[in-house]
């Protein structure tokens, strides 16, 4: 094996160094030893000048024990605020004004019945709004404006149950058949 001649980073370097050692290197400024006092006295101790810390750090502000959170936004705030209902019109004390199903916005009797699943533990049926829109429901749920509730589904027609409020402030409670229409 041969060794590699070095001799060229040693002529660019040894100018760098010769530099260097002419101009005074770094220019740290040595601090001159301490003269010696007259025998006898104490030497007083000279001490470098200690140099402030400059920091870029803010310093802490005291502040109360209140927080103030008025400029902030309230991150549990909805983005979207419902619309308040100032009053209920008078058909429709009673009843629930918001959160309506839309099987619920109809009348029972607007209803046609499209289809019966008789079932080993319950049937279903499959009923169409006036809009055309089909629902499958089964026993116990709410349908109707009047707070109806389907109470039976039999192989030829539904039940529904409603209880409201008369016009004239008694509570009331009808039944309703919704049959099977007959195909053609």
């Amino acid at each position: 094996m041969r060794r590699k001649n070095n001799s060229l980073s040693l002529w660019i370097l040894a100018p760098v160094f010769a530099l260097l050692a002419v101009s005074g290197g770094c220019k740290k400024e040595e601090v001159p030893p301490p003269q010696p006092s007259p025998a006898g006295a104490p030497a007083p101790q000279a001490k470098p000048p200690i140099q402030k810390q400059a920091s870029s750090a803010r310093p802490a502000v005291t502040t109360s024990s209140q927080l103030d959170f008025t400029s902030r936004k309230d991150p549990f705030k909805p983005f979207i605020e419902p619309k308040s209902v100032a009053k209920v019109a008078p058909a429709l004390r009673g009843r629930r004004v918001g959160g309506l199903l839309p099987i619920q916005s109809y009348a029972v009797e607007q209803f046609k019945v499209s289809g019966i699943i008789v079932g080993l533990r319950e049937n279903r049926a499959l009923i169409i709004d006036p809009a055309g829109k089909g629902y499958v429901v089964k026993v116990g749920m709410s349908i109707g404006n009047n707070n109806g509730v389907i109470t039976r589904i039999a192989p030829s027609y539904i039940e529904v149950s409603e209880r409201f409020r008369a016009e004239n402030g008694k509570m009331t409670k009808r039944t309703v058949k919704l049959s099977l229409s007959k195909k053609l």
